[in-house]
């Protein structure tokens, strides 16, 4: 049957069991949105306040249920928008096809209105990208999209699609998608055996999980492997929920903010287990002081991640899940009471803490979410101080739970990331933790939240700083806080939720938490809850930029 262009992308889509879009129309996408408006009955289309919404809506969508997540851009300004987006997409791994529109083929190259080199400007933070100039190549060109954004490492795809493109006619013949398979064929059986031995030697491993973990679907397989080797587990930002914050192995985050329990294994360790990480700077600060007494097994579906940024001893290539799977299948297992016992002996030696004095504590907000849903809800952030304390002080059971921007570290990420996650996970209590930063930057989404009642919770810790960056000026910059003071105190939060039409609602000491924890919870409404904490609350523990990952400053120290 003939279909024009827009038609043949709503059946490309449906191929691929895309119920859910999140765009913004304009000229040179009437033609998809005229056919969005005949499929409406078979795929929902949410209409965001802003491009970049769009973006971190169909990312939240993605991280939360592992599907691939759409969002739908006209061209120029609108294709633009979208880019921040598609980078912190890009950055953590996550599947995403971005549809952007472009000028008819015959304006292309000449500055015409609207127009912009999109497949140019998003072609370092793409994993592959497309611009259809041949209406019969344009069906392929979405399956093979989303093929590539699903296939091995996932990644964000972009397909521009010029306005004739979209408005010409052609063949369309239906087509079942390509399934997607594990990528094993570079597993090596003596990387494996190798493997096998260097962890059998071992007196103490520590086993350092990354956001691989949970995109290959490997909890299950992991909990056996830590089980058998009896070795502690620390984590990635990206990896929270991957393995159980409950289990006596579980040691917290690694890294600049890391437990001094995680960064200690990592000093004292003879054998590293990386699973699905990359070793970012965060995690490894000075590289010669990172587990200087380790050998590294380096366990990654991607092989450019090997020796990348720390050298491995020995690397297995290829889905991490099927790789514990198989390891699991050779190894026996073996105690190491001496070294679990030193873990357990730090995890009480050196416990999360912080101030306890009777005034409102970011961390005791975040510790109060975790009880009162039972570690059941699904917390979405933005990224500052905010983002380490939602970190720190909730305990992530489970895989999927826990979406942040890890990677590129998006400001006004968590709004539109926590609308995505609600709408793909309607059973879920979904929370956005925020600072008031951030909270600016992207605001304007409460809009699209209270349009489409999207029962979204989002709880500011209002410090009316930008705190992570003053906390680097306190302790770095002689307290020299340049552009960190926000002066917005005559900004009324809750009543700017009113304004949009969203429950407002205040905190401003420790008794009212739980009070008003409830109160928005039961609202099944979008709810913003001000919460007024101290100017100066830091995160802590931390590592100082140039410093060994072992050199922890603690709350205390910096007191004293």
């Amino acid at each position: 049957m003939k279909l024009t262009g827009a038609d043949i992308l709503l059946e490309c889509l449906l191929e691929q069991n895309v119920d859910t879009i999140f765009g913004y129309p304009g000229g040179a996408v009437l033609n998809i949105y005229d056919s969005i408006y005949k499929y409406q009955d078979k795929i929902k289309h949410y209409l965001t306040a802003h491009e970049q919404g769009a973006s971190h809506a169909a990312d939240g969508y993605s991280r939360a249920t592992g599907k691939v997540g759409v969002c739908l851009a006209t061209s120029g300004p609108g294709a633009t928008n979208l880019v921040t987006g598609i980078a912190t997409a890009y950055m953590d791994s996550v599947p995403m096809v971005a549809i952007t529109g472009n000028v008819g083929q015959s304006l292309l190259g000449k500055d015409s209105f609207q127009e912009v080199d999109i497949t140019g400007i998003t072609m370092p933070i793409t994993k592959h990208n497309f611009i259809v100039k041949d209406i019969t190549k344009l069906a392929d060109t979405i399956r093979r999209a989303f093929y590539i954004a699903q296939e091995g490492r996932p990644g964000p795809v972009l397909v521009d699609i010029p306005k004739d493109i979209t408005a010409a006619f052609t063949e369309y013949e239906p087509k079942v998608p390509r399934e997607i398979f594990k990528n094993t064929e570079n597993i090596r059986e003596n990387s494996l055996i190798e493997s096998v031995e260097l962890i059998n030697a071992s007196k103490k491993p520590l086993i350092f999980i990354g956001g691989g973990v949970i995109i290959s679907g490997a909890f299950e397989q992991l909990a056996i492997f830590a089980d058998k080797i009896d070795a502690p587990v620390t984590t990635s930002l990206m990896a929270f929920g991957g393995f159980d914050g409950n289990s006596d192995r579980f040691t917290g985050m690694i890294g600049m903010h890391g437990t001094k329990t995680s960064n200690f294994a990592s000093r004292d360790c003879d054998l590293l287990i990386a699973i699905g990480a990359r070793f970012s700077d965060r995690v490894i600060s000075k590289v010669d002081r990172f587990a200087p007494n380790a050998k590294v097994i380096h366990i990654d579906v991607d092989p450019a991640e090997i020796n990348k940024n720390v050298i491995t001893y020995k690397s297995i290539i290829g889905d991490v899940d099927e790789v514990l799977k198989r390891l699991n299948g050779m190894l026996e297992a073996k105690k190491r009471t001496e070294w679990m016992e030193q873990i357990q002996i730090w995890k009480k030696e050196f416990p999360l803490t912080y101030i306890k004095d009777g005034k409102l504590r970011p961390q005791h907000i975040i510790e109060r979410i975790c009880a009162i849903t039972k570690g059941d809800s699904l917390i979405c952030t933005e990224v500052g101080q905010n983002q380490m304390w939602a970190a720190q002080h909730y305990t992530y059971t489970k895989p999927r739970t826990f979406i942040t921007s890890g990677g590129l570290g998006t400001m006004g990420y968590g709004l539109g990331a926590a609308m995505g996650a609600s709408l793909a996970c309607p059973d879920k209590i979904v929370f956005n933790i925020a600072g008031d930063g951030c909270f600016r930057m992207n605001c304007n989404e409460l809009a699209t939240a209270v349009e489409y009642n999207i029962p979204i919770i989002i709880v500011i810790l209002n410090n009316h700083t930008l705190g992570m960056v003053r906390q680097w000026q306190n302790l770095f910059y002689d307290k020299r806080f340049s552009s960190t003071t926000l002066t917005d105190r005559a900004t009324n939060f809750v009543k700017v939720a009113e304004a949009f039409g969203a429950v407002g609602l205040e905190i401003t000491k420790p008794e009212q938490i739980d009070e008003i924890l409830k109160q928005a919870i039961a609202a099944k409404r979008p709810v913003v809850i001000n919460c007024e904490i101290e100017m100066n609350d830091k995160v802590f523990p931390m590592v100082a930029p140039g410093a060994g990952i072992d050199e922890v400053i603690m709350q205390d120290e910096v007191e004293e």
